[in-house]
């Protein structure tokens, strides 16, 4: 059975999903999404990702389509429709349908809603218990990594060529020689039991699971350390590892070929991952 998507005000099957050609997501990557996981058929971080699509819309002037309320009711739906346990919804929208113009169309322009679920495994992954191995890459991105556009060919050309180096992700590196990020998660590395990430910054995107876990782990006495690291550093680490919405917490067990730590799974990086599950969970939607 094909899956039941949404697309501009509409319930269709996937084969009926369609946009125009002038969609200016199509045209220019004008446009923003977010990705929100699904277990036992709830949705989890819900308003954190409502949160972040608002101010992505914000810092773009583009409009909103729809309140939080009605996006919910849509997730929902499409959830009930596909009959989705466990898996992701992603959203998408766009300024709209205009002539190809540099300039933004007219005021009033409406945007572009799209919405469609995707079933895979969340809670159980080979990654989770056997560690990442992750490539270093140069960040040649844009500046504004903060905003969570649909602008992805510079992340997917970084994973692709970390897949042929024999990794399974990048971390990319600014000019400075620190992690910025990996090419879809936030990334950090634990040092005597204290766990490093970059501070929020235009330089990456401000990760909803990352604010979350930060957050439990405060709760845990877990100790957090707001500032960049090298690639050397990583490499020096006791242990490493990235989040994101479908990966929650996932351990990195290598950076360019060497062993972080002992080369497996860290005890700090299994516990936030069992905090965020259990946390999460209890505040799903």
């Amino acid at each position: 059975m094909s899956r039941i998507t949404y697309v501009n005000g509409a319930f269709v099957p996937e084969e009926e999903a369609k946009v125009s050609i002038f969609d200016r997501a199509f045209l220019m990557a004008d446009g923003v999404y977010e990705v929100t996981t699904v277990i036992g058929g709830k949705l989890i971080d819900f308003p954190g990702h409502m949160a972040r699509l608002k101010r992505s819309l914000g810092e773009l002037r583009m409009a909103v389509p729809a309140d939080e309320a009605e996006l919910l009711a849509i997730h929902r739906e499409l959830v009930s429709r596909n009959a989705l346990n466990e898996g992701l919804i992603y959203l998408q929208v766009s300024r709209g349908v205009a002539d190809r113009d540099f300039l933004f169309p007219p005021e009033g322009t409406p945007p572009g809603l799209v919405l469609f679920t995707q079933a895979l495994p969340v809670l159980h992954r080979e990654s989770v218990r056997r560690g990442l191995k992750v490539a270093s890459m140069p960040d040649l991105r844009w500046a504004r990594r903060d905003i969570k556009t649909v602008q992805l060919l510079y992340p997917s050309l970084a994973k692709t060529e970390a897949k042929a180096k024999g990794a399974d992700d990048a971390w990319l590196v600014d000019d400075q020689g620190f992690v910025t990020e990996g090419s879809s998660n936030n990334a950090y590395i634990v040092k005597d039991d204290k766990v490093r990430t970059r501070e929020l910054s235009h330089s990456l995107l401000h990760g909803i699971t990352r604010a979350a876990v930060m957050s439990f782990a405060a709760a845990e006495g877990i100790s957090f350390e707001e500032r960049p690291f090298t690639i050397a550093e990583a490499k020096d680490a006791d242990e490493a590892f990235i989040t994101s919405a479908s990966a929650f917490v996932t351990p990195v067990v290598s950076v360019d070929g060497a062993p972080v730590g002992t080369g497996e799974p860290g005890p700090v990086t299994k516990r936030l991952r069992e905090i965020y599950i259990t946390e999460s969970l209890k505040r799903a939607v």
